[in-house]
């Protein structure tokens, strides 16, 4: 990177490297923004940005993937309005940190990424949390602050009423392990996985245009549920009281309010099957996520259902389930390791002969979260 940087901006200045980790969401869809339970593992697919000063009073930001370089006068950052393009989450996250007093310094950056877009693997925290890395350049800044900034970033720039999911498992991913937030304290657990196991993402390469507005669509749903039930937020109601008074709900309201209930339930039942090492129960858990999302939540589409329905059918399998906002991006699935690649050509066969398209497939190891990378 440090090369390819020197080819594109020149040789001038100290260059430095920041990662942040994409992410898979093992359990627990749509609930961060509702203030309950996820069970995330941050990926070894990520997003780096090389960066050094530019002494000019401009930033100026080249993406590898689109070969396209943007450039902004940094005294303009704090009073841009969003271009609805590429460059809002990095202008987003700068003009954050410009809120909260850190000081945004001419300079040029080259992103590159591994982290597939509108995948479900979450590219856009991947791209915020390494941006203010890149911004701050060494300078300290609290974990979770940095996770918090980001999440802003994408809420009030970019428009999307994101949970805190992305970008806190980004921010305190580790290797080997899941790591189970609580989205109302913010505090989370570092979760042991089972041995001789390991978690497939399978990318359908698709994206529907119902994505955007249909999570704007869930938000408000999940709000006008709490309003009719009297709660903050709908982590406070469980499974038991949502059966005594859902009749209070209409029936759209009722499917969804009962999606995230039950998905809470789930995180925490999916944690004690793999403190156990109970792939049975892991895998079940999986399934019945999907078919909550799929028929009360209606974020599934009919290339995930296809994933799944055929990840069931594999030896080996013991459970699987889209990841992510929905309507196409990946699905994840549990596998025993020594059937983890009898699975990816299978799965990739089946969904090529169904849609006449190969899917991307992952392994998702657990991997540490965002920092410098220091040249070996």
């Amino acid at each position: 990177m440090i090369d390819a940087f020197h080819k594109l901006f020149g040789a001038d200045g100290n260059v430095r490297v920041f990662r942040a980790p994409g992410r898979v969401n093992l359990i627990g869809e749509h609930t961060d923004y509702n203030l309950g339970f996820v069970l995330p593992v941050a990926l070894d697919l990520a997003t780096s940005i090389a960066t050094a000063p530019s002494g000019d009073g401009k930033l100026r930001i080249h993406s590898e993937d689109r070969g396209e370089t943007r450039e902004f006068d940094v005294a303009a950052i704090g009073s841009m309005a969003p271009q609805r393009a590429w460059t809002d989450y990095p202008i987003g996250v700068a003009q954050e940190l410009v809120k909260a007093g850190v000081a945004i310094e001419p300079a040029s950056l080259l992103i590159r990424s591994t982290v597939p877009e509108g995948s479900g693997l979450s590219s856009s925290a991947a791209l915020e949390v390494s941006s203010a890395l890149a911004f701050l350049r060494g300078r300290a800044i609290d974990p979770l602050r940095l996770a918090r900034l980001c999440q802003s970033a994408e809420r009030n720039f970019v428009g999307l009423p994101c949970g805190i999911m992305d970008q806190y498992i980004s921010v305190f991913g580790r290797e080997h392990s899941a790591v189970e937030i609580d989205c109302r304290s913010l505090g989370h657990r570092l979760v042991a996985l089972p041995g001789g196991i390991t978690f497939v993402a399978v990318n359908t390469m698709v994206k529907h245009a119902l994505a955007g507005s249909a999570y704007k669509e869930r938000v408000a749903e999940c709000a006008a549920a709490c309003e009719a039930l009297g709660v903050a937020s709908l982590r406070d109601v469980t499974p038991e009281q949502f059966a005594a008074n859902q009749q209070r709900l209409p029936d759209v309201v009722r499917r969804r309010a009962r999606h995230v209930v039950t998905e809470d339930a789930r995180v925490n039942q999916f944690v004690e099957a793999s403190g156990r090492g109970d792939l049975a129960a892991m895998g079940r858990l999986m399934v019945e996520s999907h078919q909550s999302l799929r028929r009360d939540y209606e974020v599934s589409c009919p290339e995930l259902d296809f994933l799944v329905d055929a990840a069931l059918a594999v030896p080996g399998v013991h459970g699987s389930r889209m990841t992510g906002g929905g309507f196409g991006g990946c699905t994840v699935t549990l596998v025993d390791e020594s059937a983890a690649g009898t699975f990816r050509a299978e799965i990739g066969q089946r969904y090529n002969r169904e849609f006449g398209i190969i899917p991307q497939v992952y392994t998702c190891t657990p991997s540490a979260g965002a920092g410098e990378v220091q040249p070996s």
